[in-house]
């Protein structure tokens, strides 16, 4: 029985990656075109979310959305959530229907296909220089300058020990949501880990829910207010995570 649920979990693995390099290969003519001026961003964007519909649905991952408040169409936000799953990244696609670029680590840029769009359309971080992360706040300010919305997951990678619920959050996202007093958004993704977390032997299909939590104003705020707008949202997605945590107990 065990022998077998390797098995599966390995062919279940490389689906994944299959889901995610052929959509981009059928599209590339398309993605190629959208990616050759900024101005051209919103289609690209249309085709991203597609391409992460596809590759929810083909896992097995069906998505509830459950919104306290709506995205105001042509507004810029911060978004922040959880971060436990490749998944992630797919799942906040879905949710969005409002333009915006990742902020994410520049070692997805190695993934075969998808790292080359990955390079082009997201800011990347290499976290252990600080050159890098003042570069990031500058194309963040541009693209929000552009009307964009940012995503970034604040704890700044998904934690070694599985065990922990929440990580701690960097200020990178909530000064740049201060600087431009645009709102940030609370999301919380209690089930990514579980569906498909980073352990290879590890996972199944089965619902993926989010639930977007009502908006937190910044408008006023100013850089003094940072620890504590960083402390508020936190505890507002700790707090979902431990009400998810004990429904399923």
């Amino acid at each position: 029985m065990k022998l077998i649920r390797y098995v599966f979990w390995t062919i279940w693995r490389i689906w994944f990656y299959i889901l995610m390099g052929v959509p981009i290969i059928i599209l590339s003519p398309l993605l190629l075109l959208t990616i050759l001026s900024e101005k051209t961003y919103p289609q690209f964007f249309i085709l991203a979310r597609l391409w992460a519909k596809i590759i929810l649905f083909g896992m097995g991952f069906p998505y509830r959305i459950e919104r306290e408040e709506q995205l105001v169409k042509g507004k810029s936000y911060m978004l922040v959530a959880n971060h436990t799953s490749m998944t992630d990244i797919m799942l906040m696609l879905a949710i969005s229907k409002n333009p915006f670029v990742f902020v994410g680590k520049k070692e997805l840029v190695k993934i075969p296909i998808f790292g080359f769009f990955y390079k082009r359309t997201c800011i990347l971080v290499d976290r252990s220089s600080s050159k890098s992360r003042f570069e990031v706040f500058k194309r963040a300010q541009a693209r929000l300058n552009q009307g964009l919305s940012i995503c970034i997951f604040p704890e700044g990678g998904v934690p070694d020990d599985t065990a922990v619920l929440l990580d701690e959050f960097k200020d990178g996202a909530f000064r740049l949501a201060i600087e431009h007093q645009i709102p940030v958004v609370p999301m919380t993704f209690p089930d990514n880990k579980k569906r498909f977390s980073f352990v290879f032997f590890s996972g199944h299909p089965g619902l993926m829910r989010a639930k977007v939590h009502r908006f937190i104003d910044t408008r006023g705020l100013t850089l003094d207010d940072k620890k504590d707008l960083k402390d508020r949202v936190r505890q507002v997605i700790y707090g979902q995570l431990l009400v998810y945590k004990k429904s399923a107990s």
